[in-house]
């Protein structure tokens, strides 16, 4: 339904949130994100002792309700499961984010010759998406009152990267692209919106293990002179999350500072 004034147009309380991958970067800046408005999360991931501290930090500061669920993206099966859980805890999900990702670098030649890495990638950070939409999207048209489902690609889906070769991560990514325009435009009779955010360099866990002259050079190559921040992420998702976005489907939200407007 669309919105007829600005009151509470934004406004996400109350609402029940998955977010796969959510103890971490990116995935934790859109849990915090969520908590702040008023959203009760549900936590997906596989480290225990991260998600556990995630989730009570979210919820003893905000107030809502936040549990961690422990699952395999790259398993259809757990997918299946983790999802049954959250639906039997929080009665319904409204929000479905799909960040959870593995960041695979490395020459395309040099892999084994099962491309082992490869196809891992593509299993988790393309796959993943696939199976949590597929459970999560279902149990939406059941219910018949829409959802909306955000997808965490990357803008290395529409570029390449002259740094590091990333072939698997950039295919996945890209994948996820084509995959929200044509859930958005299937899901569309359910009242389903599907968007995707496409962040560029951003401070997370995948930048672990880089110096600060690195850092402060992939920073000089953003025209706005800065890495993101996974809050700004979660930002954007609340807004795809909102009912100002009602109307907003099968849409990529590049998010990277400018970088991928030109060559650097």
């Amino acid at each position: 339904m669309a919105i007829t004034s600005m009151t509470n147009a934004f406004s996400i309380e109350g609402k029940n949130a998955v977010v796969t991958g959510g103890s971490k970067g990116i995935g934790f800046g859109v849990a915090t994100a969520f908590a702040q408005q008023g959203v009760n999360v549900a936590i997906i991931g596989r480290d225990e002792k991260a998600g556990n501290k995630a989730a009570e930090e979210l919820a003893s500061q905000y107030g809502t309700k936040v549990r961690f669920y422990k699952a395999d993206m790259s398993d259809t099966k757990s997918c299946g499961e983790v999802t049954k859980k959250i639906i039997a805890d929080y009665g319904e999900i409204n929000i479905l984010v799909n960040n959870a990702g593995v960041g695979t670098n490395g020459d395309f030649l040099e892999m084994d010759e099962d491309m082992t890495n490869y196809f891992h990638c593509i299993n988790v950070d393309l796959n993943g998406v696939a199976r949590m939409t597929y459970f999560v999207a279902r149990h939406m048209r059941e219910v018949g009152k829409g959802g909306k489902i955000v997808n965490i690609s990357s803008n290395a889906g529409d570029m390449a990267s002259r740094a590091v070769n990333m072939g698997a991560y950039c295919t996945a990514k890209a994948g996820v692209n084509q995959f929200t325009r044509a859930m958005g435009l299937e899901f569309a009779k359910y009242h389903i919106n599907v968007n995707a955010i496409a962040p560029g360099y951003t401070f997370s866990n995948l930048l672990n293990g880089l110096d600060d002259n690195t850092i402060n050079g992939i920073a000089a190559s953003i025209p706005t002179g800065r890495l993101g921040t996974p809050i700004e992420i979660g930002a954007l998702a609340c807004y795809l999350a909102s009912p100002a976005a009602d109307q907003v489907t099968g849409t990529i939200v590049t998010i990277d500072g400018g970088h991928s407007l030109g060559i650097y």
